[in-house]
């Protein structure tokens, strides 16, 4: 009996309904398990009395003084770190984007370096490069692990490759026949660049700007090496109340603030970004790097080249000489040994269960974001679907030791009892990888054409052959950048981990930090040993994400 096109077309709108749910359901019962209960639990245990909200707690908490501090802290520290790094990374988004040199490359994978590192390799490096005993300690007799100067440059190093990736991207992008037609009609460079290429890059800046104050706002390894007893910003202080003073109502209250921030935060950048896509689709997409001309060109390019190397390459150098002082690799020799204190296991096995779980977290997060990313990519995708985009981004900003601490006061009975599993650590440092997975293949997918895969329905292939046989293929690339990225975020994830990570079972940036609070220069050199092993495995995952990136300037970080 043969079927009326209402029919037909009623059914296949039934297909695509329930093919768009199928897509959403893992990743939205995934974040409502893993994040929001958590989240959610931990800020009902604070606020809640004998069953009852104490919102009045609120009003208390903000009323403290040492807690206006930290909240003043928290925003000052940040705005002023983005402004930094604005300043000292716009050149080398210009450098890289319009000049061509030997070695780019190579430079452009280096100066990535940095960001993937986990915040507690940052914070270490700095304090081998201005800390008690450090390079400049040594040199001049000067030291900055205890004053403000410490963190705001750790932030530059840690979120340069923010803005030269970012701004970089687009940059490279314009034409750049646009300024030389105002130089033309008698416009100064200065004034050429000001009237006509910034506002090109406007909604790039502000991309980038938002990112970096986002995650200076939410800063907790750097602080928590580099700022001591006196320097607090809401992450800090909200581990602090939870595991050293107990206070869950004050931590509660201080994950609410931080998570409308993080929110207002996550909505302009998402603002920034639909403005960003809008002029990318208006841009001459040829490549507009060359040689630099003039004395002008190469003192520039000296000048990227000279702060890369003092403020991104230096402290990692020290960072590997500190880990060299013993004679004989003794740091590295002495991570084979258990101590029968803090380390139940020799520290040396750290390395190896960073890999497990950074394996297992990444497995995770390229099921659950790649499952979001096909789905936001549908055109029947409903308004919820495209809301979930947002709430994907959470977690970067979201308090991790909220996370964390949450995991085992919400996951400690059936049927999600996981607090003796190993599986809580891979878990958490999904939440992490999983806004990267989503963010490398969106573009991509958005880039294949519908007609192909319309064709292949017509022609009678299911939903999943046409992911295998017409998406896949051309996001396998764009798949694997996307699995590195998870792995990198993942073996450094530190926040979550640290407490849920078991004693017999820690993770590279937890034992790093366990060293770090003991005294003793043998597990100070032991802690620079195992931040530069570290440092060394997500180089190489970063040199294989280029690799694999060639010809990608799309713009995308």
């Amino acid at each position: 009996m043969d079927l009326t096109r209402t029919e037909v077309a009623v059914r296949k709108d039934r297909r695509g309904s329930a093919a768009r749910f199928g897509l959403i359901a893992l990743p939205v019962a995934f974040f409502a398990a893993f994040f929001a209960y958590p989240v959610a639990a931990i800020v009902a245990r604070g606020l809640k009395v004998d069953g009852a909200w104490r919102l009045g707690r609120i009003g208390e908490v903000l009323a403290q003084s040492d807690v206006r501090h930290v909240l003043w802290f928290t925003t000052w520290q940040a705005l002023v770190s983005t402004a930094l790094t604005l300043l000292i990374a716009l050149p080398g988004a210009y450098v890289f984007a319009r000049f061509d040199f030997r070695g780019k490359q190579v430079l452009r994978a280096a100066v990535t370096v940095p960001f993937v590192l986990p915040t507690v390799v940052v914070g270490t490096a700095f304090l081998a490069l201005v800390g008690r005993g450090g390079l400049l300690d040594e040199l001049w007799g000067v030291r900055l692990d205890t004053t403000v100067w410490a963190i705001l440059l750790a932030h530059v190093f840690f979120n340069y490759a923010v803005v030269v990736r970012t701004v970089g991207g687009l940059w490279a992008q314009l034409d750049p026949r646009q300024e030389e037609a105002a130089r033309m009609l008698g416009a100064s460079p200065w004034r050429a660049w000001r009237q006509v290429t910034l506002p090109a890059l406007g909604p790039a800046v502000a991309a980038a700007a938002l990112m970096v104050f986002l995650f200076t706002f939410t800063s907790f390894g750097v602080v928590q090496i580099l700022g001591g007893p006196t320097f607090s910003t809401l992450e800090v202080e909200i581990y602090r109340q939870t595991s050293e003073i107990f206070d869950l109502s004050t931590a509660a209250v201080l994950t609410l603030i931080q998570f409308v921030a993080v929110g207002a935060i996550l909505a302009l950048h998402a603002w920034t970004v639909r403005r960003r896509e809008t002029a990318l689709r208006l841009v001459d997409a040829s490549v507009t790097a060359r040689r630099p001309r003039g004395a002008g060109q190469w003192a520039l390019l000296g000048g990227v080249l000279l702060t890369i190397v003092v403020l991104l390459l230096l402290p990692l150098a020290v960072l590997v000489q500190r880990s060299l002082d013993a004679p004989g690799f003794g740091y590295y020799r002495a991570l084979t040994r258990a101590d029968g204190g803090v380390f139940l296991v020799p520290p040396i096995e750290a390395i190896g269960n960073s890999l497990e779980y950074a394996v297992a977290a990444t497995v995770i997060a390229v099921v659950i974001g790649g499952l979001a990313a096909v789905a936001l990519t549908r055109r029947d995708a409903g308004r919820f679907v495209r809301g979930f985009d947002a709430l994907l981004m959470l977690p970067l900003g979201v308090s991790a030791v909220t996370v964390g601490f949450g995991f085992l006061i919400a996951l400690d009975e059936p049927p999600l009892d996981l607090r003796s599993s190993w599986i809580l650590v891979p878990l958490a440092q999904a939440l992490v990888g999983v806004p990267f997975v989503v963010r490398t293949m969106l573009p991509v997918l958005r880039a294949v054409d519908v007609r192909l895969r319309e064709a292949a329905s017509v022609l009678g292939a299911s939903p999943w052959r046409v992911w295998r046989e017409v998406d896949l293929p051309m996001v396998r690339r764009a798949l694997l950048i996307a699995a590195g990225f998870a792995f990198a975020v993942s073996l450094g994830e530190f926040g979550a981990t640290v407490f849920i990570a078991r004693p017999d079972s820690p993770t590279l940036p937890v034992a790093v930090a366990r060293l770090l609070g003991r005294p003793g220069e043998l597990n100070y050199g032991q802690a620079m040993a195992l931040s530069t092993i570290l440092m060394v495995v997500c180089a190489v995952a970063l040199l294989v994400l280029e690799r694999l990136r060639t010809a990608d300037r799309t713009g995308e970080f």
